[in-house]
């Protein structure tokens, strides 16, 4: 286990250095950070003094320890457009975005997962036929058209929910939340409800697929001619055996709700990191838009290594087949 868990997060560090070169190559080969940090009638000595703070006359590859040991103390640069310190931007964003990122996860497991088990327990029944022709809407769907569509019913004709906004939040010094009143909890329903549309109908089909595939196998027949009933094999022996595709499935749309929240966060104006994005890309703010992307990528990393290390523990044949 040991040795499993050690490979991984050594391949997780690897590709995470990657990810942060990359970043940091476009920092450097993108964008003027004089232009941006002085002013038009700046001294030649003013130009030298921040050249020197900067680091731009050091060789590329001392930058970009610098860079990578800066990162790792929370130093991100300053932003192009505001001149404020681009950690200040991200933790100014960031609890917007994971609190729309975890209750839109909420949601996906509380439809998706008993739909889908539905669907691959019943295939054939009028209820998992209608299930998945409306799975098949939300996949097709693109998010900003469910947003607006969901903004014209909920918002505009009944008035129950706000059209954007984050409503009311609270601040609790580390953290600024909405989740502790009532307009937070209005104002989050429409984009968390329009960010899990996609992953619902598409943890919907993965989990029909499993169960169907898995209901074929042999041990199953096995169970069926032990005698065993028919929800005991489907809830206890065929659902067990979907784990593993279900919860990297799971993990992986954890990731792309955080990373591709950048479309609802706009139809919605919410103010998380995904409108800090577009805003960024709007002004070529560099520095804004690397860390994102090395931020996007730690998440993926996390999640990933994390749903690998679970795997052990679920099924630990895994181990035999790395050994």
């Amino acid at each position: 286990m040991f040795a499993y868990a050690a490979s991984r997060v050594i391949q997780t560090v690897i590709v995470l250095l990657v990810i942060s070169f990359i970043a940091f190559l476009l920092v450097t080969n993108i964008g003027d950070p004089l232009a941006a940090l002085l002013s038009a009638d700046s001294t030649v000595a003013e130009r030298a003094d921040l050249i020197a703070r900067l680091g731009l006359d050091q060789p590329l590859l001392l930058r970009f320890l610098h860079f990578i040991g800066n990162f790792l103390r929370g130093d991100f640069g300053l932003s192009y457009r505001t001149q404020d310190p681009v950690a200040h931007l991200i933790a100014e964003r960031l609890p917007a975005t994971m609190e729309l990122a975890v209750v839109s996860l909420l949601i996906t497991l509380a439809v998706g997962i008993p739909a889908g088990i539905y669907c691959g327990v019943h295939p054939k029944s009028a209820l998992g036929r209608l299930i998945m022709v409306v799975s098949a809407a939300g996949i097709t769907l693109p998010n900003f058209v469910v947003g607006i569509v969901l903004i014209a019913i909920f918002a505009v004709r009944f008035g129950l929910f706000p059209s954007f906004g984050r409503g009311t939040t609270v601040d609790l010094g580390f953290w600024t939340t909405g989740l502790l009143t009532a307009s937070g909890w209005r104002a989050i329903i429409l984009p968390a409800t329009t960010l899990a549309t996609f992953q619902v109908a598409f943890v919907i089909r993965i989990l029909r697929t499993q169960l169907m595939e898995v209901g074929q196998s042999e041990h199953i027949r096995f169970a069926r001619a032990r005698g065993l009933s028919e929800a005991r094999i489907w809830y206890v022996y065929a659902i067990k055996n979907t784990l593993l595709p279900v919860i990297t499935v799971l993990g992986l749309q954890l990731g792309n709700i955080i990373a591709f929240s950048v479309v609802t966060e706009n139809v919605f104006a919410w103010p998380g990191l995904g409108s800090l994005f577009l805003q960024s890309i709007q002004s070529a703010d560099i520095p804004v838009i690397a860390i994102y992307l090395i931020f996007v990528g730690v998440v993926f990393m996390i999640i990933n290594l994390a749903v690998e290390l679970c795997y052990p523990l679920i099924d630990p044949r895994v181990l035999r087949r790395q050994s």
